[in-house]
């Protein structure tokens, strides 16, 4: 794969980098199932093997979990590998999570990411939520002290709007925006993230590509009914992307999978191959976060980053997305 360089760093990324939210164990409230360590470094070697030359984690994966697993992982690997992760998510007496940050959270995370990561310096340092909205520029100031310290390169944010970038960039340049971005949820279209981010300069890295594994291609009813008790998936029938999984969408989102496998057969390539690919056709796009649990997943969705959508392609994919969501409202 080639690389892009993200927004004014230096880092030279994949189009695909993966993801290690699903890797996170499942006891913090937005975990995806009981999961096995050793799955993971492999899946995560895989991923590396694979061609995929940076990881993106955060401290409220599993609360630690998924950058230990990272960190390990990496003790098994020779080469360079760039280093994302986020703060700003801390747990709850539940270990639910609780977005919040300030500059002495942020200096007391950042310490235990370097330690779990097994590294001295973070490549991409993100904060994970504007929460507060009026700790903005107190969280932002805070990074670029990091950088200056040298214990993180480049700082970035994540889930942020139009407004707080403005204000975050007032006090220094913001080098990358991580917001979720799918061909079902395209909202950073609408809000001008998108745009503002190609004006100044910043890079995007977009998570859940797939919409959180429901655009793999191999969803159907007999896959939703095995979800594991503990899979945040099967219990938020309320949530935008879960509510998909659940009546009354649950059909109609079935019928636009099945119609994308079909766009994807045509070229020899997979629904999840296709929804990747469709967030990389723009410009201001970075590279694609992509998650995987175990080896078999990750090899097939990495070649996504070299596959170029068609103009008739992309016409069909409307077509197909416009139906649904005039079944759906």
């Amino acid at each position: 794969m080639q690389t892009r360089i993200l927004g004014n760093s230096d880092l030279e990324l994949t189009p695909v980098g993966f993801g290690t939210w699903a890797i996170g164990g499942d006891d913090w409230g937005m975990g995806w199932g009981p999961q096995d360590e050793a799955d993971s470094v492999a899946a995560i070697l895989e991923g590396l093997e694979a061609g995929i030359n940076w990881i993106d984690t955060a401290h409220a994966y599993g609360f630690g979990v998924s950058e230990e697993v990272v960190g390990k992982a990496l003790k098994e690997w020779a080469e360079p590998v760039i280093l994302a992760t986020k703060c700003g998510v801390l747990p709850n007496e539940d270990r639910t999570p609780n977005r919040f940050t300030s500059r002495a959270t942020i200096l007391e995370e950042v310490e235990g990411s370097l330690k779990r990561l097994q590294t001295d310096c973070i490549d991409l340092y993100q904060l994970h939520w504007p929460e507060p909205d009026e700790g903005v520029e107190e969280a932002w100031q805070t990074l670029l002290d990091l950088k200056g310290q040298g214990k993180i390169r480049w700082p970035g944010v994540s889930n942020y709007s139009v407004d707080q970038l403005g204000r975050a960039s007032a006090l220094g340049p913001v080098s990358s925006l991580q917001p979720r971005y799918s061909l079902l949820n395209r909202q950073i279209e609408a809000e001008g993230q998108l745009e503002w981010c190609g004006q100044n300069n910043c890079g995007i890295l977009c998570y859940s590509p797939m919409e959180s594994g429901l655009l793999t291609g191999k969803v159907n009813e007999e896959w939703i009914a095995n979800l594991a008790d503990t899979d945040w998936r099967k219990h938020k029938p309320d949530h935008p992307v879960a509510s998909l999984l659940h009546p009354p969408k649950q059909d109609p989102f079935l019928k636009l999978v099945s119609a994308l496998g079909e766009i994807a057969a045509g070229s020899g390539h997979t629904v999840g191959q296709l929804a990747v690919a469709w967030t990389l056709r723009r410009a201001e796009v970075t590279s694609a976060i992509v998650g995987a649990r175990k080896t078999g997943q990750i090899a097939e969705t990495v070649k996504a980053g070299d596959w170029q959508l068609s103009e008739e392609e992309l016409k069909a994919i409307e077509t197909a997305h416009q139906e649904f969501t005039e079944v759906i409202g």
